[in-house]
């Protein structure tokens, strides 16, 4: 049974924490309410850019010592951007909680913006080394090709005309409209006490620069997903990396517990259908699966398989299949209790590290998500029946919505394999051509 305690500072944050006996360590995250989808195209990639920078030094701590007080904890020290939030996160052993906080809260607080243009560097360097990964590269081709202009079609890490241009200045008055009071969330998990946690708490939050807005930023909604697209890059590979996808569910719709379900079965785990086809029984790929992500209006649900110019077209005919299938209402015997199964699993087996038990509180917290107990979690897992797996299937993954992305030497190759799913994109992007 996961029990927390939620409170709110003087000054506006949330904070929230689990303790957890048996154990002598603390995860802790500032969790901060801006990503990518929050910026304009101008300064797409800042947050990413913003998040490396909090790394560089502070008012009390430069890089350096940063680096050696965890080293010396022996502790983790990280951080992650995604389309609609910022974290930075620690994990040390208990005793080291004031200290951890004090430098983390510096970081979060107030940074100093140094050694702008060496890490500048690491980032373009970082935005290279992507592009020249494929297989993670096609998935953000296929977001462009889902969402278009939108924001949630960009790239969370950014364009390297942007990162090469943008300056301090805009970068710390960034950081002062978006690393708000409001905006921001404080989760731990572990051996430590909640109302020591407050107090130390209150003692970074005296770091920031000057008096900020309270007042959490509204999130400017997506109203309607453009029409399906189909984007294609050049590159002299070996395989061909194939994505295909469609806008999904918010993380708040009741049906995502049904959409984890159906990924589950389509492909995503070892004994999935996608797997079983593609990769076991033909031998056609090395790498397929499914993924579903989810957004706070909407989301997004798609398919990767990286494979040799002659499958593609048969690798898409068989997605095309069990597609069909699966939406035609035929789920196998066993199939998804196999995947309610695998889903609890991996839902208890998370609980037992105080990494994840923090992440799930932070994450629900600065996304405004119901935080269910694992028993609500399991009942409702419990409660999915076959005939809405199926539903939701025939209505995320019809083919008439289906976006296609993909990274190879051979465009030709590429429409000859889509139009086995939707010939009717193939056509439309001949027509604009």
């Amino acid at each position: 049974m996961q029990k927390y305690v939620l409170s709110e500072l003087d000054s506006g944050e949330q904070v929230i924490s689990e303790r957890l006996a048996g154990v002598r360590s603390i995860a802790l995250g500032f969790w901060i309410s801006t990503g990518s989808r929050d910026e304009t195209q101008a300064k797409a990639g800042i947050s990413h850019f913003i998040e490396h920078m909090l790394f560089k030094g502070s008012h009390s701590y430069n890089a350096q010592e940063i680096a050696e007080i965890f080293d010396r904890f022996g502790g983790e020290l990280n951080a992650a951007t995604s389309r609609e939030y910022t974290v930075v996160y620690a994990r040390v052993a208990d005793h080291h909680l004031a200290q951890a906080l004090d430098v983390i809260g510096d970081m979060v607080y107030a940074p100093s913006f140094a050694e702008l243009d060496a890490e500048r560097d690491v980032v373009l360097e970082e935005i290279a080394m992507y592009e020249d990964t494929p297989q993670d590269l096609v998935h953000d081709l296929l977001a462009e090709a889902v969402f278009g202009d939108h924001p949630l079609g960009r790239p969370v890490i950014g364009r390297s005309d942007v990162i090469s241009s943008i300056g301090r200045r805009t970068i710390a008055s960034y950081h002062r409209s978006t690393y708000l009071p409001g905006n921001l969330v404080v989760a731990g998990a572990g051996n430590l006490d909640h109302d020591e946690l407050l107090r130390l708490l209150e003692g970074c939050a005296a770091k920031r620069d000057e008096p900020a807005a309270q007042k959490r930023r509204l999130r400017r909604p997506l109203v309607r997903a453009p029409a399906p697209g189909l984007r294609f890059q050049r590159k002299d590979t070996e395989q061909y990396h194939v994505c295909l996808g469609a806008p999904g569910i918010a993380r708040s719709d009741r049906r995502r517990f049904a959409a984890s379900l159906l990924d589950g079965i389509l492909g995503g785990a070892a004994s999935s259908r996608l797997f079983q086809e593609i990769r076991e029984k033909r031998g056609m790929a090395y790498s397929v699966y499914t993924f579903v992500s989810q957004y706070t209006d909407t989301g997004q649900i798609g398919l990767y398989v990286g494979t040799r110019a002659e499958n593609v077209a048969p690798c898409l005919e068989i997605v095309a299949e069990e597609i069909a299938d699966l939406s035609a209402g035929n789920i196998r015997p066993g199939e998804l209790e196999r995947a309610k199964e695998n889903l609890k699993g991996r839902m208890m087996l998370a609980l037992e590290s105080t990494s994840n038990r923090m992440s799930r509180l932070g994450k629900s917290l600065v996304t405004d998500t119901e935080l269910l107990s694992l028993d609500r979690l399991i009942a409702e897992i419990e409660s999915v029946e076959p005939e809405e797996v199926a539903e939701l299937g025939s209505l995320l993954l019809a083919p008439a919505r289906l976006s296609a992305a993909a990274i190879g030497p051979s465009e030709d190759v590429f429409h000859t394999g889509v139009e086995r799913i939707n010939p009717a994109l193939v056509a439309s992007a001949a027509a604009a051509a």
